[in-house]
């Protein structure tokens, strides 16, 4: 996928999982990036560091600790700078801590992308891209998912907050004329990946003996996607001539979780013990992305597999854990 090049970038959230992968590829063909982060304790703050530890060493890297619901901070930013491209990726994340605290979800997620919405309206934005998420199909019956299936029916929190910010995207398109896509998700892993999902989580437990929580039959499935994959969407996104657009972006191979759980065992050399629990409320049974749209339009084409992804993450966090202790 060709890089978008010299452009001024704000990346809402550019400390995370996939906002440091992005940072390091627009850094590395010749973006200037500005990063907003406040850093939360989600997880380890001490991870977050880590992953954007590389990026000072470029002159045209910017990181401003803050938070997206600070309008004032936000309006600031942009008035200092020219961004060309903006990639908002902050958020609060997860299906199960959104149904713990669903408030916060929404003050974060709406108003925090709000905000951001609204002090873009008055600048020199070319593109917005908004990093929504496969959990906005809720339990759809139809597989696999298509952007053009109703989401009205959500089952969390967070789904329903992602849906929101949809919506918010498209108005504020409407109004500003900023070519504005949203992106859909489908359960993104590899290096760097949040320590409370899935395959992070399996892995570092695996490692220590400890039996795993395993929800349900284990027949429910997810379209796990490697982060390369992700980030070339991402990419073709910001070079896509759309003037509002959703996309779903993943690998259209749903894998059952009994089927994740005997990859990871593999890999790690164990053999894994359960421990067997009912499927919390707000899960979906499964997830299934049609990429089609994508495709045709941003010539996006998943290439990991499940194996490689995992034995890929499996090697990133035996280096951390070696390098760092117990981060997780």
């Amino acid at each position: 996928m060709e890089k978008t090049s010299n452009k001024s970038v704000l990346v809402t959230g550019g400390s995370g999982f996939i906002g440091s992968h992005l940072t390091d590829q627009l850094l590395a063909a010749g973006n200037k990036v500005v990063c907003l982060d406040n850093l939360n304790e989600f997880y380890n703050p001490r991870i977050k560091e880590l992953n954007r530890s590389s990026h000072s060493d470029y002159d045209e890297y910017t990181f401003v600790k803050g938070d997206i619901r600070d309008s004032e901070l936000v309006s600031q930013l942009f008035e200092k700078n020219d961004f060309e491209v903006v990639v908002h990726l902050a958020a609060m994340a997860g299906v199960r801590p959104s149904i713990e605290d669903p408030l916060l979800y929404t003050d974060v997620n709406i108003n925090g992308t709000q905000t951001l919405l609204e002090a873009m309206q008055k600048s020199n934005v070319q593109k917005f891209l908004f990093a929504s998420s496969s959990s906005v199909y809720g339990n759809n019956k139809k597989t696999p998912f298509s952007e053009d299936d109703i989401v009205d029916f959500q089952i969390s929190p967070y789904g329903a907050t992602k849906k929101m910010g949809e919506v918010m995207c498209y108005t504020y398109h409407h109004l500003s004329e900023i070519p504005t896509s949203c992106l859909r998700f489908f359960t993104v892993y590899g290096p760097r990946q949040r320590p409370e999902m899935a395959i992070h989580k399996f892995t570092r437990m695996m490692k220590r003996g400890e039996a795993i929580p395993f929800f349900g039959d284990g027949s429910t499935a997810r379209d796990y996607t490697y982060i390369d994959d992700i980030i070339n969407g991402i990419f073709g996104a910001m070079n896509a001539e759309d003037q509002y657009a959703i996309y779903n972006l993943g690998n259209s191979e749903p894998v059952k979780l009994d089927e994740l759980v005997h990859v990871i065992g593999e890999r790690v050399g164990v053999d894994p013990k359960l421990e067997r629990q009912a499927l919390p409320a707000g899960d979906v049974l499964q997830t299934f992305s049609d990429v089609s749209r994508a495709k045709s339009r941003l010539d996006y084409e998943a290439q990991i597999s499940i194996d490689v992804g995992v034995s890929r993450f499996v090697d990133w966090y035996d280096e951390m854990t070696e390098s760092h202790g117990e981060l997780f």
